[in-house]
């Protein structure tokens, strides 16, 4: 396995990944790692607009009685759709859904895991079935879900 650490911000974009031809059930993707930080959390809120205190302001947080701030769901979702994309490319995906099973906190490394549980033609596509998943550094998931996508042929 690769594992692809820290840094969103300097990633690149696949535009095609993995071809059909190339992907067999039970193949997993590259991992995608990040160490969520509070500046991830100012900065996620400043740019989708979500300035719900519990996930930047440690009082606000506590007084609540949580145990700290903790991170957007949608940023967690975010993290995952991109280990996804990076393995199937930019464009390919035809479904993603997913649940968010547990609150991720300021200091946990997020690991991604993405696994080919089918492949199959239907209606003229290559299509490519993926479980997803994002779990902290002890295996605790965090986002759970699934994935569809339209791959190319090599032929």
């Amino acid at each position: 396995m690769t594992l692809v650490s820290g840094t969103l911000h300097a990633s690149r974009m696949a535009e095609q990944s993995v071809y059909f031809e190339d992907v067999n059930e039970g193949d997993e993707a590259p991992v995608v790692s990040h160490e969520l930080t509070r500046t991830d959390l100012v900065m996620y809120a400043g740019a989708s607009g979500d300035f719900n205190p519990m996930h930047h302001d440690e009082v606000k947080a506590k007084e609540a009685g949580l145990p700290s701030v903790f991170g957007h769901g949608m940023f967690s979702a975010g993290l995952l759709a991109k280990a996804v994309t990076d393995y199937v490319g930019i464009g390919t995906l035809k479904r993603y859904k997913v649940r968010f099973t547990k609150q991720t906190w300021p200091g946990e490394t997020l690991v991604s895991k993405v696994v080919v549980t089918a492949k199959r033609k239907e209606d003229g596509e290559n299509l490519v079935d993926l479980d997803v998943s994002l779990a902290n550094q002890d295996g605790e998931v965090k986002v759970a879900g699934e994935a569809t996508a339209a791959l190319s042929s090599r032929g």
